[in-house]
């Protein structure tokens, strides 16, 4: 069956959908998912805004007949395939698509962990006595153990840390509650599916563990196709890094506590060594260095304090083997000791080959880690080479105008099939450009003062209806300071509330200016008129000073290239594009994103930029965004049905 005629204008979408509107591009890239899912390979597919990509690989990946994980960039895309995709199709299409969601570990209760923590000490404290009852009818009442389901607990509360399942927590099929266990039962499910829906740190942590001794969450699959593919690298860097933070080791001693104590078994000896524990965990990190700016710090092996390290590490040892010994055998302590031995080992891996080591924060905050300089390899040893389909998409994956960057970046070696599909909006007709040429370079002082004044006649022309993308924390806040108190609208900034209770109050009112920085950058979808126009402070360039950006700026130019054009622009043009993204959503949005950093014209690294942005109208001055405003304001500005 051709996925193409499905989508097509004589096909069962077009016959049953209301308002349904074919797209050839969608059709395209349904054909080259169909490709690829028959015959092998990997592909590369930018398909830009309002393609329909979701049921472009939905249609192909649930008629190829093999098991196919489909992993998104967030849990609300797992959420719309599941609950608005899949079922669309199912009735449309008359096909019985077999889909199974899988969330991240932390998302689902752990019985083990609950049923400690209920026999535990720390069962009488106040706050825990109080929500144990409430937890528990939940426990026996849900069937996914999902607990954004207990709506009555806030997703922040921090009784979910001493309940949920873990990567680092599972047991496995040693545990006493294996065949009760959420876990146990979503991966049962997904066995049994033939499609399986996850997200990016769900599959990396999978990936990662699958070389380990502990417990997988996925079933094995033939192909995967990857969502927001941009994403990949720094997913990947995460997780085939290493981290040891302060929390983690006072969880590990509260839950190894916890779980000395359900077995009636604590005594002194254990108190004295979880207490020793603590305390050299806060000797070590106390002698670590700090990043004024909250930033990652770089962490050689002189900056490393050797006396706190070893003392912290016998610590560990110590709880390991004292878990370990304690007779009968205890599967829970087992895992304390296995969790112990996996903390030693981040610790012995901050001067690892490969990887570059780095401290962050301070406080309850503080951490230590090593990441990888570069996650092509281990991209193509554990995913190229196991995998025989791969299908990276996303709306941004080329710079200046073709995918060598990404390839480089997920190392992608071998002859891969490549596919652009062009957006069907009309951004010459939907969209401004405007870069002023009149303000100082975003490194000078006065930069600010003139950015903020160059902002409030902006959302004086669009009447509100504003993001503010910046760069820094410490960006958003002079400006959100120096233009919000001058505003007539109402007007937010980011930290102030929950991104989703944020984002609802902006919509709900319309004519609101949001102050925001990375995470607003991308995953954010404001159709319709109350987003008219994004204005970004700077070129969103890595932070050269970051040990992991400057570790893969050195080693691209030992290689004898420059690290500037082959790394830290194409990452910005990929941001750039992001966020340019924010602005048209629907065939029917209008407005103008503004770019205030006039490098995008005045350098020749500019036309990366420039080439790798969709072909919005270009607008010179402020008199011209006016005009093109007062062009648009009469086209209606509202959301149409997307796919």
């Amino acid at each position: 069956m051709d996925a193409g005629h499905l989508l097509g204008p004589k096909g069962p979408l077009a016959r049953g959908v209301p308002g349904y509107e074919h797209r050839p591009g969608q059709i395209r890239m349904a054909r080259t998912v169909q490709e690829a899912l028959a015959h092998d390979g990997v592909v590369l597919l930018e398909a830009g805004t309002g393609t329909g990509k979701t049921w472009a690989y939905l249609i192909p990946a649930a008629l190829s007949g093999r098991r196919v994980l489909i992993s998104t960039g967030t849990r609300a895309l797992q959420d719309q395939i599941m609950e608005k995709d899949v079922p669309a199709l199912r009735r449309h299409l008359g096909l019985d698509i077999d889909a199974a969601c899988v969330k991240g570990l932390g998302n689902y209760l752990c019985r083990r962990r609950f049923e400690e923590l209920a026999r535990s000490a720390d069962a009488a404290q106040e706050r825990v006595a109080r929500l144990l009852p409430t937890l528990r009818h939940w426990v026996e009442t849900t069937a996914s153990g999902d607990r954004a389901e207990l709506a009555t607990i806030a997703e922040e509360d921090p009784i979910w840390s001493r309940v949920v399942s873990g990567s680092d927590t599972r047991i496995g099929a040693r545990c006493d509650y294996y065949d009760q266990c959420f876990v146990t039962r979503v991966r049962r499910r997904a066995e049994e599916s033939q499609l399986v829906v996850v997200n990016h740190h769900l599959f990396f942590a999978d990936l990662a563990l699958r070389d380990t001794g502990f417990a997988s969450v996925l079933p094995d699959y033939d192909a995967v196709i990857f969502d927001e593919a941009h994403q990949i690298e720094d997913t990947a860097t995460l997780f085939f890094g290493s981290r040891l933070s302060v929390t983690m080791v006072e969880r590990l001693a509260r839950d190894a506590r916890v779980a000395t104590s359900a077995e009636a078994t604590l005594g002194g000896h254990d108190a004295r060594l979880l207490d020793a524990l603590l305390h050299q965990a806060s000797s070590f990190f106390g002698a670590l260095p700090t990043n004024p700016n909250g930033g990652r710090s770089p962490l050689p092996p002189e900056s490393i304090p050797e006396k706190e390290l070893f003392a912290l590490d016998n610590a560990l040892a110590e709880l390991a083997a004292s878990s370990r010994n304690r007779r009968p055998p205890c599967e829970s302590l087992m895992q304390i000791a296995r969790r112990a031995d996996q903390l030693r080992d981040t610790l012995g891996s901050l001067q690892s080959s490969g990887q570059v080591s780095w401290s962050q924060g301070s406080g309850k905050s503080q951490s230590v880690g090593s990441s990888p300089i570069d996650v092509g390899p281990l991209l193509r040893e554990r995913l190229h080479e196991r995998v025989p389909c791969i299908v990276f998409t996303s709306a941004t994956l080329t710079t200046g105008g073709d995918f060598a960057f990404v390839k480089r970046r997920l190392g992608i070696g071998t002859e891969v099939s490549e596919e652009v599909v062009e957006s069907p909006f009309r951004y010459e007709d939907q969209a401004a450009l405007y870069v002023p040429d009149h303000l100082p370079d975003p490194r000078a002082s006065d930069f600010p003062d003139a950015a903020a004044r160059e902002i409030l006649e902006l959302i004086r022309l669009s009447e509100g209806g504003a993001f503010v993308l910046c760069t820094s924390r410490r960006m958003m806040r002079m400006l959100a300071k120096r233009v919000g108190n001058e505003l007539d609208h109402e007007w937010f900034v980011q930290g102030d509330a929950p991104k989703q209770i944020l984002l609802d109050r902006f919509r709900d009112q319309g004519n609101a200016v949001l102050f925001a920085t990375a995470s607003f950058w991308e995953g954010v979808d404001v159709p319709g008129r109350a987003l008219r126009l994004v204005i970004i402070d700077k070129l969103p360039f890595e932070v050269p000073s970051d040990p992991v950006v400057a570790a893969r700026c050195r080693r691209i130019d030992e290689d004898g290239e420059s690290s500037f054009m082959r790394y830290l622009v194409p990452a910005a043009a990929l941001s750039l594009k992001q966020g340019f993204g924010r602005l048209i959503r629907t065939t029917r949005d209008r407005g103008v994103v503004a770019i205030l950093d006039s490098r995008i014209r005045r350098k020749g690294y500019g036309r990366v930029f420039m080439r790798s942005l969709p072909p919005a109208r270009a607008c010179h001055s402020l008199e011209e965004v006016r005009e093109f405003l007062i062009s648009t304001a009469a086209t209606p500005n509202m959301a149409s049905r997307s796919a």
